[in-house]
């Protein structure tokens, strides 16, 4: 094969760094000799915009126009810029496109759009609906009504005061009293507890301390864009992960703006595909970030009939209701219905008002005289049915809300004329009404509110209520059937390849609800359900202190995961687990007897006395779990795409839900281990022969033959790179281990990467090729073409 020039702009491997004010570009730059070393091309940065101060995440964007003065400012990121260059690496960036923080004291151009109102410049920046609460932009910062907090409420000069809070007056409105100056203002701080159902600001999801920005405006773009354009132009950045595309109103009208106005750089997004979902041809970007990737790899390690037995002793032991955690997609819809009419309250009645609207005043006949409650109760009907997370301007959207849905939707009302609002909404969906300004607001509200719902019901609330196998529950995931087949995944492999070759893939990110370390170890339990039930069963004999069965499932499987960890860790995500399955507390409505009890459990069970039963099944299991996370890690860095490494993964690297996930790492890695090697390794040669993975490589399945054929998973990258690794390794050793199986293998010589001085040809004995290790990664090493 004859090695093709690689653009130095396409990674061919990327390192996510999370930048904060404890770890700034400074630091960022001292470790680049490192990652170099390591074998990444370029450096994945987290949002590196002026934020509000102190954030740990840099997705509460203040000011587009500046680098962080925290992270080091312009000059900071130029000079990491530079040492990367002198390294021979790239920078790639996080940009946010749907919103900024909700910061009036830090967000200029919210500031000014409080003084001024919507005839203010910066006005058109927000999503703000100013026909709503008599034109005042709602603020839910008060900590009580306003009856009780208003002599709380200060004016100094022209400003407003409210502890930390600060807020601009009305020009002129400043010796008013007081009552008769919060009248006056462009804006109305209320109770925090109205955010559910009176704002009338588009948030991201239901996060009123994000706002949502009108980037379909060019003029918005432009000023928000203008900083990271430049970055880009002059060479100090090289590509960009676009973070939550699916909260704009036009995702596609946007990805082609971007492209046109990056010049077509490598550009990823943070698009959540549903199982079986495709991303939209049309855009013009690389691919995704790579959860989809993540489910798959994930799906390759979880043993299918284990895991319906581990539901099975799941349901047995939790008793949860059917829709409250007992089936998936039952556990779906409920949650569904309780975002929708709970915490995207707001949301739903602003797309009611805007669909009552364009049916008041549309000229056809058909949709007159429907009730906003009937058209408000289709709306829902028809969301909380919707499968993927929105419908796209460059799709068919009769695939996403579909005829099935819409004849599910009618059945929820009993007088059959009135459930023909149902054909209104899905028609307005569909465009079959026109294309006029109404019928594009009504389509991207609709779809807007799409997104934030499958987001807010399946990520946030059924992940935490559905848990018979808690690696499952990961964003993009499948809990009702996580397993993944070797045909399927070759398959899934396959289309990468030839439609999305330079996709984002990742195993392990900021946002992941368990690192791929923990989750890898989890999907050993569905090689062992028995010896899971007999677990638990020693541990909770006597079920004292036990808040709930379902939290204890999930608590044991989580101390399973993590191994020996500190109380506060296991205890701050479990707490986290429990608000947010919203089943006997919540962020809102919070339960203190509850949560002390929660505590109290894990305490007392998965990390006192009682866990160490759940760590000894962990210390037998041992080399299944190594397994898994060595063939995780291999799979990720070979198969078709751009992998992602998450700061600190190249290890072994046990994380649960964020914050945790995003503590400070040691750079190297004290011990990198096995997995560190495996990394290295598999990185090293994807730099050194980027033409055998990039955009004009090849991927082809082998299979190999024998009695446990079944446990090799293993493919050829463009005839010149071997992987092979072990799935499901507990069922090949109680079956008898590997036996005859044997691997064909491409025809030439084949070193191995991962042990010097073995070679391989032909029809190589597994046991034999994992003789060292239970994956493999072989080289070709003879020049002949192959076939």
């Amino acid at each position: 094969m004859t090695p093709e020039r690689h653009d130095p702009a396409v990674p061919t491997a990327t390192y996510r760094l999370q930048l904060q004010p404890e770890f700034p570009f400074g630091a960022a730059a001292a470790v680049v000799p490192y990652l170099a070393s390591l074998g990444v091309s370029h450096v994945h940065l987290s949002p590196v915009l002026e934020a509000v101060p102190g954030s740990t995440h840099g997705y509460d964007v203040v000011d587009h126009a500046r680098v962080r003065e925290e992270l080091g400012g312009e000059d900071g990121l130029r000079a990491l810029s530079r040492t990367a260059r002198e390294h021979g690496l790239g920078l790639v960036l996080d940009i946010v496109p749907n919103h900024m923080a909700m910061a009036p004291r830090h967000n200029h151009a919210l500031w000014e759009v409080l003084r001024e109102g919507p005839t203010s410049p910066c006005a058109r920046w927000f999503d703000i609906d100013w026909e709503a609460q008599g034109g005042q932009l709602l603020l839910p910062v008060l900590g009580a009504p306003l009856g009780t907090e208003i002599d709380r409420l200060e004016v100094d000069g022209n400003l407003l005061r409210y502890y930390d809070h600060a807020f601009p007056l009305r020009e002129g409105t400043e010796k008013l009293p007081l009552p008769q100056l919060l009248d006056a203002q462009w804006y109305r701080p209320v109770w925090w507890r109205l955010a559910r159902t009176e704002l009338n600001y588009r948030r991201f999801f239901s996060i009123s301390e994000l706002i949502g920005l009108r980037v379909e405006d060019p003029e918005v773009f432009e000023a928000t864009h203008a900083t990271i354009l430049r970055l880009l132009h002059e060479g100090v950045v090289d590509g960009l992960r676009v973070d939550h595309p699916d909260g704009l109103a036009d995702p596609d009208a946007y990805l082609r703006r971007l492209h046109e106005a990056t010049g077509g750089r490598w550009t990823v997004v943070e698009k959540i595909l549903a199982d079986g979902e495709r991303l939209p041809a049309s855009w013009p970007v690389a691919g995704t970030t790579g959860y989809d990737a993540l489910r798959h790899v994930d799906g390759l390690f979880t043993d299918p009939a284990g895991f319906g037995e581990l539901l099975g002793q799941y349901r047995r032991f939790a008793a949860p209701q059917t829709d409250r955690g007992g089936d998936w997609e039952a556990t779906v819809r409920r949650a569904a219905y309780k975002v929708i009419t709970h915490e995207l309250a707001t949301e739903v009645e602003r797309l009611t008002r805007v669909t009552s609207r364009l049916c008041a005043l549309a000229p056809e006949p058909a949709l007159r005289d429907r009730a906003p409650w009937a058209l408000r109760t289709a709306l829902q009907e028809l969301l909380v049915r919707l499968e993927v997370y929105r419908p796209y301007a460059s799709g068919d959207p009769a695939l996403v809300v579909t005829e099935a849905a819409a004849a599910e939707a009618r059945s929820a009302f009993v007088v059959p004329e009135e459930a023909g609002a149902v054909d209104v909404v899905r028609d307005l969906v569909l465009g079959r009404y026109g294309d006029g300004p109404d019928h594009v607001e009504f389509r991207a509200r609709f779809a807007q509110t799409a997104s934030a719902l499958r987001a807010k019901s399946v990520e946030d609330t059924a992940f935490y209520r559905h848990v018979p196998l808690l690696s499952a529950t990961e964003v993009g995931g499948n809990p009702g059937g996580p397993a993944v087949s070797v045909a399927d995944f070759h398959a899934y492999c396959a289309r990468v390849q030839r439609d999305w070759p330079l996709s984002g893939t990742v195993v392990s990110t900021h946002d992941t609800k368990r690192s791929a370390d923990v989750r890898a170890a989890l999907a050993v339990l569905t090689e062992c359900p028995e010896q899971w039930a007999d677990a638990l069963a020693e541990v909770t004999r006597t079920g004292d202190g036990v808040p709930d069965a379902q939290l204890a499932w999930a608590a044991w499987q989580t101390v399973f995961g993590l191994g020996p960890a500190s109380a506060d860790r296991v205890r701050g995500a479990l707490l986290k687990h429990v608000r947010e399955a919203g089943l006997y507390t919540s962020w809102t409505e919070q339960e203190p007897a509850y949560e002390e009890a929660v505590a109290a459990f894990v305490a007392a069970g998965p990390c006192g006395a009682p866990g160490e039963h759940v760590t000894a099944l962990r210390s037998r299991l041992e080399p299944s779990v190594r397994a898994n996370v060595l063939g995780t890690a291999l799979v990720h860095l070979t198969m078709p795409g751009v992998p992602d490494v998450y700061q600190g993964t190249e290890a072994e690297y046990r994380a649960l839900v964020d914050p945790d996930n995003r503590r400070p790492v040691r750079f190297p890695p004290e011990d990198p281990g096995t997995k560190g090697e495996v990394t290295r390794a598999a990185l090293r040669l994807r730099a050194r022969r980027p033409e055998v993975f990039g955009d004009a490589a090849t991927y082809a399945p082998l299979t190999a033959e024998g009695p446990a054929a079944a446990h090799c998973a293993a493919f050829a990258r463009s005839g010149e790179v071997v992987t092979a690794v072990t799935r499901l390794s507990l069922r090949l050793a109680q079956a008898g281990g590997w036996r005859e199986t044997v691997l064909p293998l491409p025809p030439g010589r084949w070193a191995d990467v991962l042990s010097a001085g073995r070679e391989f040809t032909g029809h190589a004995r597994v046991e034999e090729l994992f003789e060292r290790l239970p994956v493999a990664l072989l080289e070709r090493v003879d020049g002949a073409e192959p076939e």
